[in-house]
């Protein structure tokens, strides 16, 4: 075997760092992590050999700045750099300023990244290697002009797409033609913003699409294999939420076989065809109508979020690959041992993205400290977690909200998907709301578990899921928990029980019991709930019952315990989770819960707000009218960036618009950035006639 490195630099953060990390410690390879000030705490960071800081927080200061991050090599000692995925993993400038400095970059050769790193070029190249593509039109420097010309020849639906954008960034589907002009300005916009080229290109959009990927290693001696296919199909806006290997669609057929071996030879000619090295994967459109039909979308030179799937079904003479183990080995001039012939598939394997985000409330990015962790899901049989969380880790809006990925495998896919759901409601994140609510809802749609699936289902089936919401029984535990958090398992989590009588939160005193009552608060309300009751003195804390009102029903008596709940304190708040939901409960004091209640009579809850707040914190990336400009209910006013997403907000009503913030400004969750003086306040205060 080839000598491998003695140390490389992993370029990336979060849990692909960690995962990197991993296999060089088994390796035997010294690993130096790189992060901003914002990940000074980070677990990749503490799990690497040495840590160096780059700069801010803002990516462009740090991860995504290639004299930063070639400085951090040269100054480590590093004899190569491990992108990861995202970031610069697949930046041209910076495989070459590390070619000159004399640093292997493990990826691809330069011509691999030039030409695969442009969807438009990559699509034009690869039909000269015999690879079908979709319908389109892909040329560079098309003006919006040249698009939307071009776009009644190419038929509706169709799809626009960033050059150098991936990961679903800045897609968009148009169904019509008057939607084109307006959404090819927004895609131009997060194409700059997200990838500093707004390049843009129109594919025709297939029905019934299905989204499959080809995983392939290349060596320097011009040896390609295929690693089998994963179904990524259940994706939200572009994005992947649930993928699997192999797919169920060519699994479920006859000729499913034919099929896998005619879009793995087509992937790995897409490869051949720029003399690929390392690990890449190389992504069709499929037809569910038509499974035979399959069209070339683009090659990510790059490792993949979802290659543990791949991991844990391939096999090459029987044995398990470790991807990140060969991309070394290539990198340092091994050649692969094994042809297409030795590799098989052994069983099926489902991945779900763990991101920190609110499903419930059009799935906005979230933040917070994890104060509750509990990933022992990982050594179940079959059950896999890479993550990057930890307890006391601060998650911004600075990066990516993806957290962690639960993997199961199973000897066929009804027991891989057993599997996860019940990963999934074991696996315990409190702090930060999460989506694994939402993860167990999907994996149990009956579409779903049937393997039907296609990139529109996420979006058909969201109006029908039902979310769970707080109720009485979580309010009831908050107060139990928050009168007797050291029986509640708090001390734990650095709450420790009152030295003295009178430091109980209990209202224990000598003689009678003695009513107690607290005010609490959920996320997105703006009621105050109160819970009261009497101290039980007889042993039977955890089972009190209580009163809670200010549901907005008639009080509830209901016996309040923690049973079933995993349960952590922080400041004035009670996180409670089961099952893979979880909720924060603020407690008021007695002015909070008076201005909460205050506010709420201010206004009907029927009535329109007119002052527009920010949903996530986050950064403005635009800012479409002025102060004192007349809108409508609906105008656009301003986007909000924050962990990939931008999210516009409107006008709730027609009147005057006042805006408080400029492009570039960095807002807080819940900050008023603009409001808007109705028309039939502007007539009071300016007559007609004056």
């Amino acid at each position: 075997m080839t000598a491998l490195f003695d140390t490389v630099l992993v370029a990336n953060r979060g849990e692909i760092a960690c995962r990197v990390i991993r296999t060089l410690k088994a390796q035997g390879i010294r690993s130096v992590a790189i992060y901003s000030e914002a990940d000074a705490g980070a677990r990749h960071v503490r799990e690497a050999d040495l840590a160096l800081c780059i700069g801010p927080a803002s990516a462009a200061e740090s991860y995504l700045s290639i004299v930063a991050v070639l400085a951090a090599a040269q100054a480590s000692g590093a004899q190569a750099v491990h992108p990861g995925y995202g970031f610069l993993s697949e930046n041209l400038d910076f495989a070459k300023a590390l070619e000159a400095a004399g640093i292997t970059f493990i990826g691809p050769n330069i011509e691999a990244l030039n030409v695969m790193g442009d969807k438009i070029r990559s699509k034009n190249h690869v039909i000269a290697a015999g690879v079908p593509v979709v319908p389109g039109i892909s040329q560079p420097g098309l003006t919006d002009a040249d698009l939307i010309e071009a776009a009644a020849g190419i038929g509706y639906p169709l799809l626009i797409k960033p050059s150098a954008g991936g990961g679903g960034k800045g897609m968009h589907s148009v169904f019509a033609p008057e939607e084109l002009p307006a959404t090819l300005a927004t895609a131009r916009r997060v194409a700059a913003a997200s990838f500093g080229d707004d390049t843009l290109f129109l594919e025709r959009l297939v029905a019934n699409p299905r989204h499959i990927e080809v995983q392939i290693l290349g060596d320097n001696f011009g040896h390609v294999v295929h690693l089998g296919e994963r179904e990524c199909s259940l994706q939200r806006r572009h994005q992947k939420v649930i993928e699997e290997a192999p797919s169920p669609l060519l699994s479920g057929m006859n000729d499913g076989g034919t099929i896998r071996a005619r879009i793995g030879a087509a992937a790995c000619a897409a490869a051949a065809s720029v003399n690929y090295t390392g690990a890449g994967t190389v992504e069709f459109l499929v037809s569910d109508d038509n499974p035979e039909e399959f069209f070339f979308m683009e090659m990510n030179t790059r490792l993949q979020v979802e290659h543990p799937v791949t991991e844990m079904v391939a096999r090459v003479r029987g044995e398990a690959l470790d991807l990140v183990e060969w991309q070394l080995r290539i990198a340092a001039g091994e050649k692969l041992d094994f042809t297409q012939e030795d590799v098989t598939l052994e069983g099926h394997a489902i991945e779900a993205r763990v991101y920190a985000e609110q499903p419930a409330d059009g799935f906005l990015p979230a933040t917070g400290t994890i104060v509750a962790l509990d990933e022992s899901v990982a050594l179940r049989d079959g059950v896999r977690v890479d993550s990057s969380l930890a307890r006391k880790l601060e998650i911004t809006a600075n990066y990516d909200p993806m957290l962690a990925k639960v993997i199961a495998w199973g000897t066929d896919r009804h027991e891989a998907l057993d599997r996860l759901d019940r990963a999934l409601a074991d696996y315990v994140v409190l702090g930060v709301p999460t989506n694994i609510e939402y993860l167990r809802l999907l994996l149990a749609d009956p579409d779903v578990q049937a393997g039907h699936l296609d990139t529109t289902l996420i979006e058909r089936k969201l109006p029908d899921m039902t979310f769970r919401h707080v109720g009485t029984q979580e309010y009831a535990a908050a107060a139990l928990v928050a009168r007797t958090g050291d029986k509640a398992g708090a001390v734990a989590h650095g709450v420790a029980p009152p030295s003295r009588p009178w430091g109980r939160a209990d209202n224990w005193r000598i003689g009678e019991s003695a009513p107690w009552r607290s005010s609490w608060a959920a996320p997105g309300r703006t009621g105050v709930v109160t819970v009261s009751g009497a101290h039980a003195k007889s042993g039977t804390e955890g089972s009190d019952v209580v009163r809670v009102s200010g549901l907005g029903e008639s009080p509830q008596e209901v016996a309040a315990s923690w049973d079933g709940y995993h349960v952590a304190i922080a400041g004035n708040s009670v996180f409670l989770g089961n099952g893979g939901w979880s909720v924060a409960l603020q407690r008021l004091d007695r002015d909070e819960a008076t201005a909460r209640m205050l506010a709420g009579m201010e206004r009907d809850a029927d009535v329109a707000d007119p002052q527009l707040r920010s949903p996530m914190p986050g950064t403005v990336t635009m800012v479409n009218v002025a102060t004192g400009d007349q809108v409508v209910a609906g105008t656009v006013l301003l986007a909000v960036e924050a962990m990939k997403m931008e999210h516009q907000l409107v006008a709730t009503m027609a009147g005057t618009v006042h805006i408080n913030v400029g492009v570039g400004a960095l807002v807080k969750a819940e900050q008023v950035l603009a409001h808007v003086v109705p028309d039939e306040i502007n007539a009071v205060i300016s007559p007609e006639g004056e």
